[in-house]
């Protein structure tokens, strides 16, 4: 599949409260380690239609994604790439892919236009409880780190049932969240 709806709820948290929420559920030891790679324009057409393009490394694979708002969560576009067709777009040298082009296409971006801003680099641990995901994301980028937790679920009903449970639970202030990308494109340099 090379689209998918994403719903998933947000809450950034203290070290202290990760490191509560860590140990109360029973999330891997080891985490899985994760780089996201940020592209957009120099104008931010992208962000002006609420979008995100990132490439993905994790596992040893690259994915490239467009992300876009969808009434139910977010709309992902996906393509697979190679190690060197994620160098070449890291290096200016954009490489056409299907999907992720023709929504770029449909929203009036012109890929000649994207520039690599960045990266940020998670190391994630993920468990499953109560129908959904519950991830916890230590990120790190721009001389930043922040702590996360993500719940992720096959439905709104069940995410904001699980999200809310384990705030209450683990005694965490609800917050305003933005997304990865908002946060490392908020400490870049003016």
């Amino acid at each position: 599949m090379n689209q998918e709806v994403e719903i998933e709820y947000k809450n950034l948290l203290t070290s202290t409260e990760y490191t509560k929420i860590s140990q109360r559920y029973p999330f891997p030891k080891e985490a899985d380690s994760q780089t996201n790679y940020y592209f957009e324009t120099d104008n931010f057409l992208l962000k002006e239609n609420g979008s995100a393009l990132r490439i993905r490394k994790k596992h040893g694979n690259y994915v490239l994604t467009l992300k876009e708002p969808h009434p139910h969560g977010l709309l992902e576009t996906h393509d697979a790439l190679t190690e060197e067709e994620a160098t070449d777009w890291i290096n200016g040298n954009i490489v056409q892919k299907d999907h992720v082009m023709k929504r770029l296409q449909a929203l009036h971006i012109p890929i000649n236009k994207l520039v690599y801003y960045g990266k940020l680099t998670t190391e994630r641990r993920e468990v499953e409880h109560d129908n959904a995901l519950l991830v916890l994301d230590y990120s790190m980028y721009n001389q930043t780190s922040d702590y996360e937790l993500e719940v992720e679920a096959p439905t709104e009903e069940i995410g904001i049932r699980v999200f809310t449970d384990v705030l209450e639970n683990n005694q965490v202030e609800k917050r305003d969240t933005p997304n990865k990308i908002k946060r490392f494109f908020a400490t870049l340099p003016k």
